[in-house]
């Protein structure tokens, strides 16, 4: 592959590094978010490290078949951050590709400007498939991946380190050379303006510090019952869920979210939707309260504008929603959401020691939708 020293496009300058680089690249790289995310980066992270990866460290990736550019504001020249190929594979015409940013520049696409400049000029010189791997918690990493074309493509078990010397997974994410250039598609899309809401309840994305709040629902004797099987969560169970509802939401997993008094912003419960049948256009819905906001039509205000989101953005066909035969109450959201019955499938799901439990099945249409 032959590389040009200099590449212009989307609105960023990709350049090679020069000494006058040394105090920006110290900025980018001994910031937090990039000593979490990139293993191997000194700490604290130094002049001297800056000037080896200048004088060393860049010119090492070039000459192993890889690259490593300045990306610089075309504007003044000065540097926002890096961008390069590592662990070429020739014979798949195979790539992997990165960047940073320093804290500055993040925020305003210039990521995802400089991931597709690169990505491209690649592409015209030989490449044929590249790679960006993300942390499972990097979710506006994630972002960049997305909308410079990227499309997810599974999880590579262990394949990151992390300074305590334990292992993490990495999602991998994969452009094609014949691939649009992005943004792509995702089967669960953003809410409107970050939020559902009909001005009783209101319906955001989990984060991370919802998992107290989350523990103290989902660890709840009448909840536990509803789940298969009925076992209690653990708190580090509970708190990775919140942590990785962002990237979840990203991979088309599933779409977790917090339910919230609108009058009070207190939390009433939680609520998802997560596809059962991608070539099928169906998915499900679940959702659990807390004690003191039940019997106050809460339950249903969710789920229905779970489902309108669910028929509309989305695109959905159909919604399923599976309960346990005793389940009254949560039987009722779902008649007045308008879901109908479809009957008991004995022994669908795993109970304790060994035992099945029957499943009585409900399913939403669009036009059943009250």
């Amino acid at each position: 592959m032959s590389f040009e020293q200099v590449v212009e496009a989307h609105g960023v300058r990709l350049r090679p590094f020069r000494d006058e680089d040394v105090p920006d690249v110290v900025d980018g790289l001994a910031d937090p978010v990039s000593q979490r995310f990139m293993t191997g980066l000194p700490s604290p992270y130094t002049e001297v490290d800056a000037r080896w990866w200048i004088d060393e460290g860049a010119p090492a990736a070039w000459t192993g078949g890889g690259a490593a550019y300045a990306v610089a504001d075309p504007a003044t020249d000065r540097l926002l951050g890096t961008v390069g190929l590592s662990n070429p594979v020739p014979a798949r015409g195979q790539a992997e590709i990165g960047y940073w940013l320093r804290p500055a520049a993040r925020g305003r696409g210039v990521a995802t400007a400089a991931t597709r400049a690169l990505a491209e000029h690649a592409f015209a010189s030989g490449t044929a498939r590249l790679e960006l791997l993300t942390a499972v918690e990097n979710g506006p990493s994630q972002r960049v991946a997305l909308a410079a074309g990227f499309r997810y493509e599974g999880s590579r078990r262990s394949a990151g380190s992390a300074r305590d010397g334990g292992r993490h997974d990495l999602l991998a994410w994969v452009r094609l050379a014949g691939d649009p250039p992005g943004p792509v598609a995702r089967l669960l899309p953003d809410l409107p303006d970050g939020v559902l809401t009909d001005q009783v309840v209101a319906l955001r994305r989990l984060a991370p510090g919802d998992a107290e709040l989350m523990y103290r629902l989902h660890s709840r004797q009448e909840v536990v019952a509803n789940q298969a099987p009925p076992v209690p969560p653990t708190r580090e169970a509970i708190e990775r869920r919140c942590r990785l509802a962002e990237s979840g939401w990203l991979t088309g997993e599933i779409a977790r979210l917090l339910i919230t008094d609108v009058s009070s912003g207190e939390p009433v419960g939680s609520c998802g939707l997560s596809y059962t049948d991608v070539a099928g256009g169906e998915a499900s819905v679940g959702y659990a309260l807390l004690p003191d906001w039940r019997g106050r039509g809460y339950a249903t205000r969710a789920v229905r504008l779970l489902a309108a989101w669910a028929f509309g953005v989305v695109g959905v066909a159909r919604l399923s929603a599976g309960t346990v035969p005793d389940n009254i109450a949560s039987h009722r959201v779902l008649e007045r959401v308008g879901f109908h019955g479809e009957g008991l499938q004995r022994g669908r799901l795993p109970g304790l020691d060994g035992t099945r439990l029957d499943d009585l099945t409900f399913a939403l249409l669009p036009g059943d939708l009250r």
